[in-house]
């Protein structure tokens, strides 16, 4: 395997703010593939990909996969029985491959003939909705055990979903008509919250920190996350990095 992580030892994340500005600083869809090349590197796993597809059937991607495993994947036409895009595509939230449907005759000749090219038996996936039906999917796929991935993603779940929203955030600026969102304006209050909330802090200590009730301190988080458009908190503090509306 790529790397060796101890279970239970994360990988040091100081390095998050670094790849943020990395991506930031993208002037063109041709800086995404180094970007993501950098990414796998820096949490030394096997391969990180990059899909989307709009609803208008245009497709944008890139990633680590061996040239001919995609080529084999679109020939075969892989994506009417993907399993990790068929899963993502019902859910919100990240989900670890191991919990999604394999049971099918088809799909486990998929992740055979995927292995065949060079994939990992562990898989991550945040699905991501963006403007005017837009779908995509972050992946990361590497070969280890069980243990050792789960305890990998468990440590870096948070800061992942974030690289994902702003990878994808920054692949809509280069796609014409499908720019960042209009300029929102939080509180500062609203503010305040999704600051503490980035850095790490839980629910009763940002409560605790602001001195409100964590029911008040719920008003602001849904208020912000209804301004921002998110789907969830998580997504909420990406959206807000990403329009500067907070500095962590």
């Amino acid at each position: 395997m790529k790397g060796e992580w101890a279970v239970g030892i994360a990988l040091p994340s100081s390095g998050l703010d670094g790849q943020l500005a990395r991506l930031e600083a993208a002037i063109s869809q041709d800086d995404l593939q180094p970007l993501i090349e950098n990414l796998r590197d820096h949490y030394r796993v096997d391969h990180i990909v990059y899909h989307w597809v709009a609803a208008d059937g245009e497709q944008f991607g890139c990633g680590t996969y061996d040239p001919a495993w995609v080529t084999r994947y679109l020939d075969k036409g892989y994506l009417r029985v993907d399993p990790v895009i068929i899963g993502c595509f019902q859910r919100f939230h990240p989900v670890d491959w191991k919990r999604l449907d394999w049971s099918s005759k088809s799909a486990r000749a998929f992740l055979r003939d995927a292995m065949d090219h060079g994939l990992g038996n562990q898989g991550f996936s945040v699905p991501i909705r963006g403007p005017n039906g837009q779908f995509a999917l972050f992946t990361l796929n590497h070969s280890c055990d069980d243990d050792v991935w789960e305890s990998f993603t468990e440590s870096h779940r948070r800061e992942l979903i974030l690289i994902a929203h702003y990878f994808n955030q920054k692949a809509l600026e280069f796609q014409p008509g499908r720019g960042p969102k209009p300029a929102t304006t939080l509180s500062p209050r609203e503010v305040d919250a999704m600051t503490l909330i980035a850095v790490g802090y839980s629910r009763a200590q940002v409560a605790d920190t602001l001195s409100i009730s964590e029911s008040t301190l719920r008003v602001y988080i849904e208020s912000a996350r209804f301004k921002l458009g998110a789907l969830n908190t998580t997504h909420a503090v990406a959206q807000a990095l990403q329009r500067g509306l907070i500095v962590v």
